[in-house]
């Protein structure tokens, strides 16, 4: 947990001390690897770590894996332990940037953006891209967007007695509210 907080106060105060910052730490990420048939696989961590710099489109957030909560205990406790190892892979990390982002731009109404970046999980640096939609309303800027991953692009294993129940592709979908800093 310190780990976190030490990662969230870096991401508060880097770049340009005059930049626009906004930032979240109820940032919503969820993930879906479902297969028809079988036990829904979802989990969801509502205290992701977002800051977004308005002046120029670059963006970083963190999620400690373990804040990802399934509705079966069983099935979160063998994510931790077996999929994501987070005692030794504690934390995911994006960096990246909103492509042509220009917040005089945005309003009310929802706008398509490109978000790229890198995402880092389970030990492993991936590029990823993924569409965004984004507006601003009462001083926030909402931002909520999606992209596929695949477990095997990080390194996870997926035990062959269940590799029929879980998805090769994930579905990771986030939703963030900011406000200024």
């Amino acid at each position: 947990m310190k780990t976190l907080v030490l990662i969230s106060g870096m991401l508060f105060f880097t770049g340009f001390v005059s930049a626009q910052k906004y930032s979240s730490k109820t940032g919503s990420v969820t993930f879906e690897a479902s297969v028809p048939l079988f036990e829904d696989v979802y989990a969801k961590d509502d205290n992701n770590v977002v800051v977004l710099n308005a002046d120029n489109g670059e963006m970083a957030s963190v999620s400690a894996v373990k804040n990802f909560h399934f509705k079966t205990k069983l099935m979160e406790e063998h994510f931790n332990e077996s999929y994501a190892e987070t005692a030794k892979y504690p934390k995911a990390t994006f960096k990246g940037k909103v492509v042509n982002f220009d917040k005089t731009k945005l309003t009310a109404s929802p706008q398509k953006y490109t978000v790229q970046g890198t995402l880092n999980f389970h030990g492993v640096d991936k590029a990823v891209s993924s569409s965004a939609s984004i507006y601003a309303k009462d001083g926030k800027i909402y931002m909520q967007g999606s992209f596929v991953a695949r477990p095997v692009d990080y390194k996870v294993t997926i035990p062959k007695m269940v590799t029929k129940k879980i998805a090769e592709s994930v579905n990771v979908e986030y939703n963030y509210v900011m406000i200024k800093q």
